[in-house]
C-alpha cells in the first residue's frame, strides 16, 4: 500500500479498520479466490482488504460510499486490476457485474440486513458472499430450528449459510462495542421450492413472525387474516403443532405449511 494519509474513521458511516494481516487472508481464503474471479468489495476503507484481494482475484470492483476514501483508494492500492467506485452500494447497479462474481467484504454494521435482502433478491447475485457482521448477526443468520428468525429463514432461502472466524473488536481500529464474525453465503444453484410463489411464501414467514410470542395459530391468524380454524387444520395436514412458535420451524415445515394452507 501506498503512504497517503490515513483519514480518521467517520463513525456515521460505520468505519472500523481491520488492518490484521493473519485475519484478512483467512477472509480471503474462506472466498476460495482464483485468478479467474471478479469480487465485489463493499465499503473497502483504506484498503487493506484490498491489497489482499487484487493479489487473487482476476478483477476487483470495490465501491465506496465515503468521496475522499474512494478517490484516493488507487494511490493507497495501485493496481491494473482494480475498478474503484464511488456509490451507495444499496443503490449499485449489480446488474452491470458479471455473473458468477463473489462479494468479500468488511460491513459497515449498519448495511448489513439491507445488504442480505438486496444480494438475496437482486436479478444478478453473487455466487457467494463473504462478509465480516456483528457476531450476533451472523449467529441469526446461520441459526437451527428453535432459534429461527424472520432474517434467518429469508437468508437460507437464498443461500446456504455457514459462519467462520470470529475477530474480537480490539482487531479494529477503532473497537466496535462488539466482536465480529465472518458470514459465509453460498448461493443455492437451485430455487429450493420451485413449486411455491416466493412472494407469497415470505408473506406466510412476515405473518409467522410478526408476533415471536405468540404461537402458529395466533400469529398466522392475525397476520393472514385467516380463521384460526383454518391456520390449525394446515398445520394439521403438514403434521406441525399449532401451538409452536414460528422459530421452532425448520424452512422445510414452513414450505408444508405454506402447501398446506394454500392447497
Amino acid at each position: 500500500m501506498s503512504s497517503v494519509s490515513e483519514p480518521p474513521p467517520n463513525k456515521s458511516l460505520g468505519q472500523h479498520w481491520l488492518s490484521d494481516e493473519a485475519s484478512l487472508q483467512a477472509i480471503c481464503d474462506a472466498a476460495r479466490l482464483s485468478a479467474d474471479d471478479t469480487v465485489l468489495e463493499i465499503g473497502p476503507g483504506l484498503g487493506s482488504l484490498t491489497v489482499q484481494l487484487v493479489a487473487r482475484a482476476r478483477q476487483v470492483i470495490a465501491v465506496e460510499l465515503d468521496k475522499t476514501l474512494a478517490k484516493e483508494l488507487p494511490q493507497r492500492v495501485p493496481a491494473e486490476n482494480l475498478i474503484v467506485e464511488q456509490a451507495d452500494i444499496l443503490r449499485f447497479d449489480l446488474g452491470k457485474l458479471p455473473p458468477g462474481y463473489k462479494v468479500v467484504a468488511n460491513l459497515p454494521y449498519y448495511i448489513t440486513n439491507h445488504l442480505l435482502k438486496l444480494l438475496s433478491e437482486t436479478a444478478n447475485p453473487p455466487i457467494l458472499a463473504v462478509v465480516l457482521v456483528q457476531e450476533e448477526v451472523a449467529q441469526r443468520v446461520s441459526a437451527k430450528p428453535g432459534q429461527m428468525s424472520l432474517l434467518s429463514t429469508t437468508t437460507q432461502f437464498f443461500w446456504q449459510v455457514s459462519e467462520g472466524i470470529r475477530l474480537p473488536a480490539e482487531l479494529f481500529t477503532p473497537p466496535p462495542k462488539v466482536n465480529s464474525q465472518l458470514l459465509i453465503l453460498n448461493r443455492r444453484p437451485e430455487v429450493i421450492f420451485p413449486d411455491v410463489d416466493q412472494a407469497a411464501f415470505f408473506r406466510v414467514l412476515k405473518a409467522g413472525f410478526s408476533q415471536r410470542r405468540k404461537t402458529l395459530k395466533n400469529s398466522l391468524s392475525a397476520g393472514l387474516r385467516i380463521q384460526k380454524e383454518g391456520v390449525e387444520d394446515a398445520c394439521q395436514k403438514s403434521g406441525i403443532s399449532a401451538n409452536l412458535r414460528a422459530q421452532s420451524l425448520s424452512l422445510e415445515e414452513w414450505h408444508k405449511l405454506f402447501k398446506a394452507l394454500y392447497t
